[in-house]
């Protein structure tokens, strides 16, 4: 993911994107684990229905 896409989605209202900890004004920190987690929720695998 490009670092705009990602600042998009955290100033987007509601919030898109993966969860994400705001350490500062410009750091902003993502747990692997959550942003596997997000990715597995949106998979698509071709030739199964939704």
């Amino acid at each position: 993911m490009d670092a705009s896409t990602l600042r998009r989605w955290r100033t987007a209202r509601p919030p898109q994107g993966p969860p994400f900890v705001s350490i500062s004004e410009r750091v902003v920190l993502y747990s692997a684990l959550d942003v596997a987690e997000w990715l597995r929720s949106r998979r698509t695998v071709p030739g199964r229905e939704a």
